[in-house]
């Protein structure tokens, strides 16, 4: 069973208690987008088997969104963070490099 930390309130809630809200760290399309650009905003995901970032929701609980790393494959959880943080922390890259030392971030830094 997958158990992620909201890192709001701080219980490690069984996914029973969340919802999950799909893939993290997605460029919104605003009204100045082409057809093209929001077809792909809407279907096109990366589906990863391996680490993927995701969006939760701790449903019964405090009710607010965050963010986990994890492991489509083995359910690995590499930590969470907060929903308004526009890339994962520092300690989580660390943990999936040490878990992973071959993985690549598909992000660039500014």
């Amino acid at each position: 069973m997958l158990i992620l930390t909201c890192p709001c309130c701080g219980i490690a809630a069984e996914e029973t208690e969340l919802h999950p809200g799909g893939e993290a760290h997605l460029a919104r399309i605003g009204p100045e987008g082409d057809d093209a650009a929001f077809e792909s905003y809407l279907f096109a995901r990366k589906n990863v088997k391996g680490v993927h970032f995701e969006r939760w929701r701790h449903a019964y609980g405090c009710g607010k969104w965050f963010l986990a790393a994890r492991c489509t494959a083995t359910l690995q959880v590499f930590g969470t963070y907060s929903a308004q943080t526009t890339q994962p922390l520092a300690d989580i890259i660390d943990a999936i490099r040490a878990a992973r030392p071959d993985w690549t971030p598909d992000w660039t830094t500014p």
